[in-house]
């Protein structure tokens, strides 16, 4: 039986050795700060300190209000994705504006625009208030509406940019054999999409898991109420050192297991 033959790797397929340099420094710039952070972790308090009320609700509040804004952008990000993507109408390019400015919006100023806009005298919370008595501020659902306000965007425009790549002599072809516009879009377009979808998914939750200057502007920082994990961060951080540490691991290992899964499944996915 003859020896199997060695493949030779093409030093020219090498990077250049400052692009290897450069990408170490990347690599440096988020990896030193997350070991900082466990260096200062007191290990042996750590099941005492996340065992406390205030983390135990704020982790409660985080997931709810993560999820909840995550199923909200599902509902409505696929639907405005293609509308950008597919129709031709005049505005469209003010209204991917209008929908991509919570990216780089200032948080703080995302929560003073909604509290104008649905505080209870605002735009529209007065009348929301009036007619059903639901005070959106400084509640749980305040904090669900800020998330989605700051996180839906990615899910709009990873799906938008997947519709765009897509190849529509596919979704011709089923039109062609007799589906309708329905059944196209569920047997056809939905599918070839899922990693963009599934992509936004993880975008929108992780940004909604960590949000926290749009909450604690439009929402306030009440605990059990309204007081998300980054919330708890900020308030123990000047009381209790020890604590905030403890709270930040959390969220640290709690979305860094979420995006590994999650996206080691997408990138099989595509």
């Amino acid at each position: 039986m003859s020896p199997t033959p060695r493949t030779t790797r093409d030093p020219r397929s090498r990077p250049p050795v400052l692009l290897v340099v450069l990408a170490g420094v990347g690599i440096a710039l988020f990896a030193v700060p997350l070991i900082g952070l466990v260096g200062r972790v007191p290990w042996a308090r750590l099941p005492q300190l996340l065992a406390t009320e205030i983390v135990v609700d704020a982790l409660r509040l985080s997931l709810i209000a993560s999820v909840s804004a995550t199923v909200i952008a599902l509902l409505l990000g696929i639907p405005l994705a293609y509308v950008l993507a597919r129709l031709e109408f005049p505005g469209r390019a003010l209204i991917r504006g209008i929908v991509s400015l919570p990216l780089v919006l200032p948080p703080v100023v995302a929560g003073a625009a909604l509290l104008f806009a649905l505080g209870r005298r605002g735009l529209v919370g007065e009348a929301v208030y009036e007619v059903t008595g639901l005070l959106l501020p400084f509640s749980t659902w305040g904090v669900i509406i800020a998330t989605t306000f700051v996180a839906m965007p990615f899910m709009v425009i990873t799906v938008e940019g997947g519709l765009r790549g897509l190849d529509q002599r596919y979704e011709g072809a089923a039109a062609t054999l007799g589906a309708g516009r329905w059944t196209v879009l569920r047997k056809v377009t939905l599918p070839m999409i899922a990693p963009s979808i599934l992509s936004g998914l993880v975008l929108t939750w992780a940004r909604a898991f960590g949000e926290f200057g749009a909450t604690i502007t439009f929402a306030g920082n009440l605990q059990a109420e309204t007081q998300t994990l980054p919330l708890a961060v900020f308030v123990t951080l000047e009381s209790d050192r020890d604590a905030a540490v403890a709270i930040s691991l959390l969220m640290v290992v709690v979305s860094l297991v979420v995006l590994v899964a999650l996206r080691d499944r997408w990138w099989r996915s595509g």
